[in-house]
C-alpha cells in the first residue's frame, strides 16, 4: 500500500465525521504555527511523513524541518514547525504524531543495537516481524537508524527456515527442492537450528546460513566449523544486553524482530505557538 492511502485512512480512522471539538471553538480561517518538540533523546524518523499528513489537510502549509531523518535529536530540541490553518494542525496532530513517535522509536532503537556492534563487522538486520501494511515505513526507520534491512517479504530470498524443512524432510531435501527451481540472482539462506543441521546445509552452495539460538559460543564454534565458506548469521533472543557478545564471534549479521515490533515510541509533543 502506497503512503499516501495509509495517511489517508489514518485521517479517516480519527477525523472520520469530523473534529467536533475543533469544529466548535476554531475559526476554520484563522492560521497559526506549531512546533514538534522532542521530550527525550532519540534519532528522528518519519518527518516526511508527519508533513504529508498536514499538507493532506492544508495543501498551503507552510513546514520548515529543523532536522532530518537520521538525526540524533536532544530532549527540547525542535525538530519542525508548521504554519497553516489553525483547525487543519489540530485534526493532523495525532496522526502525524503517531506516525512520527512509533517510526523515531524504531530508529532509536535500531541506533542503540548498532553502537553496540561498533568496531565488529556485524551488520544489524531487521525481520518481517512488522505491523501489517507498515512493512516499507518501520524498514525505511530501521535504514535511519542505521541498520540494514533482511528480505522485504517472501518474494526476495530464499529463506529456509525449520518449518521447511519439517514439510521437505530434512535439510538437504529442502536445500535440493530449490536448487532445481532457484533464480540465480536470488539470495539462498536455510536456517539451522543445531550443528547437525549445520555440517547437513555446509554440504550445499549457500549465501547464509542463519544460526537459530545458537549461543555466543556455538556461534563461534560454527564459523570455525565453516571455515570461511559461506556468511552467517544469528537471530533469536537478542537484545542489548547480549548483542555485543554476539558480535564478537565475527558473525556477518545479526537479526532482531525486537527493532520493529518492541521498539517503544518515542516521546513527542507538538504545541501551538
Amino acid at each position: 500500500m502506497d503512503l499516501k492511502t495509509i495517511i489517508e485512512q489514518a485521517l479517516e480512522e480519527d477525523i472520520n465525521g469530523g473534529d467536533i471539538t475543533t469544529e466548535c471553538i476554531v475559526d476554520p480561517n484563522v492560521q497559526t504555527t506549531a512546533k514538534i518538540i522532542a521530550k527525550q533523546n532519540l534519532v528522528v524518523a518519519g518527518l516526511d511523513v508527519a508533513h504529508k499528513v498536514f499538507l493532506h489537510l492544508d495543501p498551503n502549509c507552510e513546514w520548515v524541518a529543523a532536522k532530518k531523518d537520521g538525526d540524533e535529536v536532544l530532549n527540547n530540541e525542535i525538530l519542525a514547525k508548521i504554519k497553516g490553518k489553525s483547525a487543519s494542525l489540530l485534526k493532523g496532530e495525532r496522526v502525524a504524531l503517531n506516525f512520527l513517535q512509533h517510526l523515531s522509536g524504531i530508529a532509536t532503537l535500531t541506533r542503540q543495537f548498532v553502537d553496540a556492534v561498533q568496531g565488529t563487522k556485524a551488520k544489524i538486520l531487521d525481520t518481517r516481524k512488522t505491523l501489517p501494511l507498515w512493512r516499507a515505513l518501520e524498514k525505511y526507520a530501521v535504514r535511519m537508524g542505521g541498520g540494514n534491512n533482511h528480505r522485504l517479504g517472501l518474494f526476495d530470498r530464499y529463506l529456509i527456515k525449520n518449518n521447511h524443512i519439517q514439510i521437505a524432510g530434512s535439510v538437504s531435501k529442502a536445500i535440493e527442492k530449490i536448487l532445481k527451481k532457484k533464480k540465480s540472482d536470488t539470495l539462498l539462506e536455510v536456517e539451522v537450528r543445531n550443528f547437525e543441521e549445520l555440517k547437513e546445509a555446509l554440504n550445499y552452495p549457500l549465501d547464509i546460513i542463519l544460526l537459530d539460538n545458537f549461543t555466543p559460543k556455538q556461534v563461534k564454534e560454527a564459523i570455525t566449523t565453516a571455515k570461511g565458506k559461506v556468511k552467517f548469521e544469528v537471530s533469536g533472543g537478542i537484545n542489548l544486553d547480549n548483542v555485543a557478545q554476539y558480535a564478537a564471534t565475527g558473525v556477518d549479521f545479526i537479526s532482531s524482530g525486537a527493532l520493529t515490533h518492541s521498539a517503544p515510541a518515542a516521546d513527542l509533543h507538538l504545541t501551538i505557538e
